[in-house]
């Protein structure tokens, strides 16, 4: 696959791609370019809805800039492991933090969980984090609160008492029940709004169809996260595919 920065033409053939339905895949296919450039370009220049050609290109100059300006990224980072690739890898913690970013996260708390998801360790100390991303201690700081609140993140203590910040395999469990908590509350509180708008009437049918489906949805996610629990904790060479549910395009498991 051609490697380089994304050309006018290709950008405009992205949007084109995307105001006819076509996947990320798809389009990445079509221009001979990995899935993962085209979601990071799409998703950093306004999402699949707005994304505009012409505005993603001048952004794209602007901040390549910035970059000439500023001390290379390269310099602040420690040697990749594993023989990987470092220019590959940085393009990939792109990719994820703009990624959590499109589902919701704050872009400063996207980043620290992206840097610590690609982590061998699964867990860096403040002073990691800083170097890494080259930002402020406080910045770090109400970026790990923010995570924390959100059963995102944990505290842990090294052999040299230092607090570290983990994002472990059990992380993702405990925050997908978290979300089933709060939209079962919110189906509570639509119940709740049935009586006070008096049964039967528009609103009122309204609220009770929306406790219905998220009482459905909270008690679908809770089974599904406590069957596939395991799934995060399986290794790698344990892992078979006769054994492993396996998501199909749209998401679903076969």
């Amino acid at each position: 696959m051609p490697g380089g920065r994304l050309t006018q033409s290709e950008r405009q053939q992205i949007a084109l791609g995307l105001a006819d339905g076509l996947a990320y895949a798809e389009i990445a296919r079509r221009l001979e370019r990995p899935t993962s450039t085209i979601t990071r370009e799409v998703m950093r220049n306004g999402g699949p809805t707005a994304y505009r050609a012409d505005l993603a290109h001048r952004a794209t100059e602007r901040r390549a800039h910035r970059r000439r300006q500023a001390v290379p990224r390269d310099a602040s980072r420690p040697p990749q492991p594993h023989g990987r690739d470092p220019e590959a890898v940085r393009e990939y913690e792109e990719t994820l933090t703009t990624v959590f970013i499109a589902s919701g996260t704050p872009k400063m708390m996207a980043r620290v969980m992206a840097c610590l998801c690609i982590s061998d360790t699964g867990s860096l100390t403040a002073a990691e984090l800083v170097q890494r991303l080259q930002v402020s201690p406080a910045s770090i700081s109400k970026a790990v609160a923010f995570l924390e609140s959100q059963d995102l993140v944990r505290r842990e203590r090294d052999e040299r008492r230092r607090e570290r910040y983990a994002i472990d395999d059990d992380v993702w469990y405990q925050s997908m029940m978290a979300s089933v908590r709060s939209t079962a509350q919110v189906a509570e509180t639509a119940r709740q709004g049935v009586g006070i708008l008096v049964p039967g009437t528009p609103s009122a049918v309204r609220m009770e169809n929306i406790a219905r489906f998220l009482d459905y949805v909270s008690e679908s996610l809770a089974r599904a996260a406590d069957q596939a629990r395991e799934v995060l904790h399986t290794k790698p060479e344990t892992t078979s595919n006769a054994a492993q549910p396996t998501p199909d395009r749209r998401g679903q498991v076969g």
